[in-house]
């Protein structure tokens, strides 16, 4: 394993580089934030109860949804607002005097239900006509197994997407395991699931994670280079011997420590399976909650690993286009001082 000096640069979304983001990251209210879940109701599917208001003249959003929605109470309308389930032209807004404008299009979204478990919710970060980027909660997997094949982000997805269009279903473009949270692009056509497939190394520009570790590093930032292997065990490694597997490159950078654990920020240059809890574990350091790579703790209740960033080119309009999730509040909280 090689270890090099290297400064990390992730640049946000915005175009400005930063890394102060990292630890207390706040949900970028441009983006549309929507709850999907696959409770059920009585032992019948409960459908997402969204409502669509087109706004017919200049109102401030409160005035407005008071006239709407006259069966809720004020009160009942200000928490819609302060729980991020109203949208405007696709953006969560949360201010109770935002003007309108006549031709925008205001949507309440149903709000989290008492008793649902975290990892039964997806929250959309963005949809359009041929892609869908979800907040993928740990626990939940990505894509069905021969155990599993209903709680699954794919099938929530689908059930969602034949609400609209009975054929519709999501085509899948890259996985996240099951335990590690965040970012998660699907194609909503096999087209441009190809073209991003086909093209997924030249096309993706970031793909950026945070990552609870155990310790602290010696080095406090720089890059990981070996070739990783993997056992029958299905146990991947670095082998000793440059190119003797596949070329993993890992850049990572420490934002925070705690007495116990470090924040560390970390960049893909390659996208290999496990490869950082494996190069974390190879450092001395593996990312929390980790028992098959060797960590000792669990403070999470859950691998310590989230994608936070995926930045990429579309790849038919050229387009950058950059997906992010809110880094979790349990595991910014294991840094709070």
């Amino acid at each position: 394993m090689e270890k090099a000096p290297y400064q990390l640069k992730s640049r946000g979304c915005d175009g400005r580089v930063s890394h102060e983001r990292l630890k207390d990251r706040e949900l970028d209210e441009r983006k549309p934030d929507i709850i999907l879940t696959n409770a059920t109701d009585n032992g019948r599917r409960n459908p997402a109860a969204n409502i669509e208001i087109t706004v017919t003249k200049p109102i401030g959003l409160l005035e407005l949804l008071l006239s709407e929605l006259t069966g809720r109470s004020r009160n009942n309308i200000k928490s819609l607002l302060t729980n991020r389930e109203i949208s405007v032209d696709g953006h969560i807004v949360t201010q109770y005097d935002y003007p309108l404008s006549k031709g925008q299009i205001v949507r309440i979204v149903r709000s989290v239900k008492r008793g649902e478990k975290p990892k039964d919710l997806l929250r959309i970060l963005y949809e359009d006509k041929e892609l869908i980027a979800v907040n993928k909660p740990a626990g939940l997997l990505s894509v069905s197994t021969d155990r599993e094949n209903e709680k699954t982000v794919y099938h929530l997805l689908a059930d969602y997407m034949r609400r609209s269009t009975p054929k519709g279903r999501p085509f899948v473009v890259h996985r996240l395991d099951r335990d590690t949270s965040g970012v998660l692009l699907f194609a909503k056509n096999e087209r441009i699931q190809k073209a991003l497939q086909d093209n997924w190394d030249s096309l993706v520009l970031q793909r950026c994670y945070a990552a609870a570790v155990e310790g602290h590093l010696k080095e406090k930032s720089g890059r990981i280079h070996s070739w990783l292997r993997q056992t029958s065990t299905l146990l991947v490694y670095s082998a000793k011997n440059a190119g003797d597997g596949l070329e993993a490159i890992t850049d990572y950078q420490v934002i925070e420590e705690s007495a116990n654990y470090s924040l560390v920020n970390i960049q893909l240059e390659t996208g290999r399976k496990n490869q950082i809890r494996v190069h974390m574990k190879e450092l001395g350091n593996p990312v929390v909650g980790d028992k098959k790579y060797g960590a000792k703790t669990d403070p999470l209740k859950r691998l310590g690993l989230h994608a936070y960033k995926l930045e990429l080119i579309h790849p038919f309009s050229d387009t950058r286009m950059c997906f992010e999730a809110e880094v979790p509040d349990d595991l910014k909280a294991l840094f709070k001082r």
